[in-house]
């Protein structure tokens, strides 16, 4: 996945959930989008390099849109949300993840289950299908351990109940661990953070729902991430 022209400069603060300040290396401070919505553990330190996309839109009130974090450690950490599903949508297209490669029909955001979700990608081979959940991990712990998540998530909780239920139905069901921290070398689930839904995640292996982790890596060009894949998976 290629990103637009990423441009960079110094994080002052994060807040209000959608917005964050940050100077550039002129010295003229601007207010950007921020398009995460969770705690950002780890993600938005004050003085770490931010890399920012520019819209075009002349509608838009925030013309700038926070794409990754740099750490002062040299890590990447993607912060916008939305590219764990394009990753995975081209990592599957490529056949890039062996366990998912044999399914030929991809159909992102699915309506499933009793509780009413969607689903983030329902894979089909014929008359199999499998249901794909994606969950974006960025927080990496003082024991150099990412874990997910890194605060308590009822979506998350809800998104496991029903893919137990596609299992005990009789289909196939994965919850997918994008890792989009480049210094994450090994995954746990948080259960000191979320203990509802570690118990669900812990169900949910014991009927037969396929978890997996894969990691992200950034391709720079001159200093300037140009492109983000996954790349290795780990053992979860």
């Amino acid at each position: 996945m290629h990103f637009p022209t990423l441009s960079h400069g110094t994080l002052l603060r994060r807040y209000q959930r959608f917005l964050a300040d940050v100077r550039l290396p002129s010295g003229e401070e601007i207010t950007i989008h921020c398009p995460n919505t969770g705690a950002m553990t780890g993600c938005a330190n004050e003085g770490d390099r931010v890399w920012f996309s520019t819209s075009t839109n002349s509608r838009r009130k925030y013309a700038h849109t926070w794409e990754l974090t740099e750490t002062k450690e040299g890590h990447f950490i993607c912060v916008n949300t939305q590219r764990a599903n394009q990753l995975v949508a081209e990592a599957l297209e490529a056949g890039w993840i062996p366990e998912l490669a044999d399914y030929n029909e991809i159909l992102p955001e699915q309506p499933f289950g009793l509780e009413k979700s969607r689903v983030d990608f329902l894979l089909k081979k014929g008359e199999i299908s499998c249901f794909m959940e994606v969950k974006s991990t960025t927080w990496l712990t003082e024991k150099g351990v990412g874990m997910f998540p890194d605060a308590k998530t009822l979506r998350g909780q809800k998104h496991l109940r029903e893919l137990i239920e596609i299992v005990n139905v009789g289909q196939k069901a994965v919850m997918f661990f994008a890792i989009l921290h480049t210094g994450i070398k090994d995954f746990d689930i948080a259960m000191k953070i979320d203990p509802k839904y570690a118990e669900l995640y812990d169900s949910a292996r014991l009927v037969g729902v396929q978890a997996l982790a894969y990691c992200a890596e950034v391709e720079c060009e001159n200093g300037r991430p140009i492109a983000m894949r996954l790349q290795k998976s780990l053992e979860i």
